[in-house]
């Protein structure tokens, strides 16, 4: 067993590495923020939108908008997340309010188009990072969490009506135009977000059923070089029911070697029954220690 000061150790290079995520967050969505957005009036969807939107219809300054409108997703994070969450994101709030207030950044472009696309992207990168530190700067997820659970909906559904919201308000309030570029500024940042989040490679779970399993288990470990998990079960068809006992293989790759698995399993067994399914992202294992190869 691991001893206190190896766990002590562990915890302390963990909080650093989240602290240092953190603040790459803060600095990419202010950059997105006063590089792009501010001076081109166009927002974003979920908290950092309705303070982007109350910035421009009242001219209060963001930073201190940021704060006061997040305050409430913060306490809603401690009820729902737990307290280093709450923690956490209060820090990165203040922090990105900080930063937005006090550092420069040059006006990057007028270019509308190119406005709404970065602005976008360095905000989603920005978010990203934050959620990757154990945090958000944009509480509108943890809305919805609370929401989902209390009526029953799905996150997303939530998010796309709160979101609806706030560019209608947009629509009215500034204009069409800028709400319309606004909806690119925020399908920008979701894609950058999800870019972050699900890692820089897309990872296939593939669930193998054969009769030739070890022989599949064997490719996928020597030619492969990846590694597997195996699941006891039984094969049945229609009206025969259980018919036989067989090994069910399970194992993680990328999608840019899914195409070469499915042609060795084709050459090992061509009745393999083969279900695959998009995994968001993995952790440990041999999956990120191994190079790709093509």
């Amino acid at each position: 067993m691991p001893n206190k000061n190896t766990s002590t150790k562990s915890r302390y290079q963990s909080l650093l590495k989240d602290v240092i995520l953190i603040v790459l967050g803060i600095f990419s969505a202010s950059f997105g923020f006063k590089g792009f957005l501010l001076t081109n009036h166009f927002i974003d969807g979920g908290a950092t939108g309705i303070s982007l939107l109350l910035t421009n219809v009242t001219k209060l300054p963001l930073a201190f908008l940021l704060i006061i409108i997040n305050i409430p997703f913060v306490l809603l994070g401690l009820r729902v997340m737990g307290r280093t969450f709450a923690i956490k994101t209060a820090f990165a709030i203040s922090g990105l309010a900080a930063v937005v207030a006090f550092v420069p950044f040059p006006d990057v472009t007028s270019d509308n188009l190119l406005v709404a696309l970065f602005g976008g992207f360095f905000l989603g990168a920005g978010i990203g990072l934050t959620i990757r530190g154990g945090a958000v700067i944009d509480g509108t997820e943890v809305l919805a969490i609370f929401l989902s659970k209390r009526f029953g909906t799905t996150i997303g559904d939530i998010i796309i009506a709160l979101n609806a919201c706030i560019f209608l308000a947009a629509t009215y309030f500034l204009s069409v135009e800028i709400a319309l570029y606004s909806m690119v500024t925020y399908l920008s940042a979701s894609k950058t977000l999800d870019f972050f989040l699900e890692g820089f490679e897309e990872y296939m779970g593939v669930t193998i059923i054969s009769t030739e399993h070890e022989a599949i288990k064997e490719m996928i470990q020597k030619e492969m070089g990846r590694g597997f998990t195996v699941y006891s079960g039984k094969k049945g068809f229609g009206k025969k029911g259980e018919s036989e006992n067989v090994d069910i293989v399970y194992t993680i790759v990328t999608r840019l070697e899914l195409n070469r698995l499915n042609n060795a399993i084709e050459l090992i067994d061509k009745e393999a029954f083969v279900v695959m399914s998009s995994v968001k992202d993995t952790k440990g294992g041999m999956i990120k220690q191994r190079p790709l190869k093509h």
